[in-house]
């Protein structure tokens, strides 16, 4: 019965990406999505096979550097391209970049991610999740591919300008966020012990703050130039949001706090008085 469920929301991931990218009425971005999974779905075979998931996000990191820079070039093959689309693409190169490396990192410091102990035996799980990374680069970059394959490219306007300074923002927000945390968690006497300082003092997540943020950025850099069902693919803040607060961030994280710190007086207090994600004033 798990296996049959773990096919379902495998082929379901598949067929809601290619079905929101059938209908921005563009073959380079069904490609691109496309390329997204097979690119997944071959990498899944070396993992299975080895059990292992410490190239995992690195994969993640190099569909996003793929697919974007695939649209890019077979959009300017075929239409002038708009400097908007190149620093649309440089974007979120340099945030795929920034993060791969880091989380590449970091699980070959700690030697394994806790989350895939009970994944990695199961083949129909373990692809599951494998597909799911597949739709999770499709979705969240679906807007500015299709913006970046249009044969305007990315319209330069006030929207687009705000949306740049909110990328900053968020970018910068999730790497202050990452460098605090690494800082913290390298010093032996803070073992077993939860972060509260910086920006960690004003939100519990401030680097999934600041993920959220900059993809709202990107949604909002290319929403000048969709059109029509195009809009569709505006879906990537709001399922941002959605994976990274209900399923795989901070859900997650809250139900292993609690259970490690649960009975802490400071860690309560410190869930009670900290927001969860948005920063308090």
């Amino acid at each position: 019965m798990k296996i049959l469920i773990n096919i379902i929301i495998s082929l379901s991931a598949f067929f809601i990406a290619y079905g929101i990218a059938y209908f921005t009425g563009s073959s380079i971005v069904i490609n691109a999505i496309l390329l997204a999974f097979i690119i997944h779905w071959v990498a899944f075979v070396p993992a299975y096979v080895f059990q292992t998931e410490k190239f995992y996000d690195l994969t993640g990191s190099m569909t996003y550097l793929s697919v974007v820079w695939i649209t890019y070039t077979m959009s300017k093959n075929q239409y002038e391209m708009s400097i908007g689309s190149l620093i649309l693409a440089i974007l979120i190169s340099i945030w795929a970049i920034r993060l791969g490396s880091f989380l590449f990192l970091r699980i070959h410091k700690d030697g394994e991610d806790k989350r895939f102990r009970t994944i990695k035996p199961s083949f129909s799980q373990f692809f599951m999740t494998w597909t799911l990374s597949g739709l999770w680069v499709s979705l969240c970059s679906m807007c500015a591919l299709t913006a970046i394959s249009n044969p305007s490219g990315i319209v330069l306007n006030i929207p687009t300008f705000i949306g740049l300074c909110l990328f900053i923002v968020g970018f910068t927000i999730e790497v202050i966020a990452d460098y605090q945390k690494t800082v913290f968690r390298s010093d032996p006497g803070n073992k077993n012990k939860f972060i509260k300082s910086g920006l960690w003092s004003r939100s519990r997540h401030p680097n999934y703050f600041g993920e959220i943020i900059l993809w709202f950025a990107i949604a909002l850099i290319s929403f000048s130039s969709l059109n029509g069902t195009q809009y569709l693919t505006l879906i990537s803040p709001i399922f941002t949001y959605l994976l990274l607060v209900y399923v795989s961030g901070v859900r997650m994280l809250e139900a292993r706090g609690d259970v490690k710190w649960g009975d802490n007086e400071e860690y309560i207090k410190y869930k009670k008085e900290t927001p969860m994600l948005f920063f308090k004033t």
